[in-house]
């Protein structure tokens, strides 16, 4: 892994270069080992917190931990292009509009003691920036190179504080063309529902059960991109005891496992019909 610019990291996408690189900021990592029709996401799976900002926060470590997505990068680590953030949605959310990227309160919580100065505002709407800058850069190359692109856009959810039964994977797709991407959804949503679990954990899997596939990775995408699907993958934490921080790393591994050849298939599958 090479440390590199906005300006570098998407000079080498339009060069079609294979690397892997973490931005300069230290804010996301970008892994191409080769160009494929498909690209997996990973926005929440960060959670570095600049220290400039740790008095000031009323949210504790843990607090943070809780709200983040953990691991859901290791769960798509196997495949060829894998972006992921680094830094916690409480210093500035990948899932948010810039407008709205930068929390004052959080679940209910105020998160800052005081006011988060211009510059320290500035600072993290620029990283939201130049992460969209490269995501608009490769969506552009892999769909003028194979004419349609595919997105995993993994994430995942405390099902324990939810008072009824919810599913083990949920898929959002209010935003997305349901009409022309019907089938696919569909498959993808069935292929979750058999995922292999140690554990006793059974794996179920609906369609806009908890979230409904609102967040601003998947519509910025969508917005701009006629020919790319994004599928708003949640799974719930049942690979982790949310409740304590103590991670489960037989069922990451048992995701990771599956989704290496599962995932594959159905991106090839979507390729074949979709590319131009």
């Amino acid at each position: 892994m090479v440390k590199l610019t906005i300006e570098e990291i998407i000079q080498k996408i339009q060069n079609e270069e294979i690397f892997e690189a973490v931005s300069s900021d230290y804010s996301f990592t970008l892994k191409i080992e080769e160009y494929v029709p498909y690209v997996c996401g990973a926005v929440h799976d960060g959670h570095q917190f600049r220290k400039e900002l740790w008095e000031n926060c009323i949210h504790t470590e843990y607090e943070r931990w809780y709200e983040e997505d953990p691991a859901t990068k290791a769960m798509v680590q196997s495949h060829p292009i894998v972006i992921a953030g680094l830094d916690s949605r409480f210093e500035y959310d990948l899932n948010r509009a810039p407008e709205t990227a930068i929390y004052n309160d959080a679940w209910g919580k105020q998160l800052w003691k005081e006011p988060l100065s211009e510059k320290n505002r500035n600072i993290s709407l620029a990283k939201h920036t130049n992460f969209y800058k490269v995501v608009s850069s490769l969506i552009s190359k892999i769909e003028e190179k194979f004419g349609c692109c595919i997105v995993y856009d993994m994430h995942s959810y405390n099902w324990q504080r939810w008072d009824r039964e919810v599913p083990t994977w949920n898929l959002g797709t209010k935003n997305v063309n349901n009409e022309k991407y019907g089938d696919f959804i569909e498959s993808w949503r069935e292929i979750l529902e058999k995922t292999p679990m140690p554990k006793g954990i059974q794996s179920t899997s609906k369609i806009n059960d908890t979230f409904q596939g609102n967040g601003y990775f998947l519509k910025h995408i969508t917005s701009n991109f006629t020919n790319t699907l994004v599928l708003a993958t949640e799974i719930a934490k049942v690979y982790c005891d949310e409740l304590t921080q103590v991670m489960y790393p037989e069922v990451v591994i048992a995701v990771e496992d599956y989704l290496k050849t599962t995932l594959k298939k159905h991106a090839e599958a979507f390729y074949k019909v979709h590319k131009l």
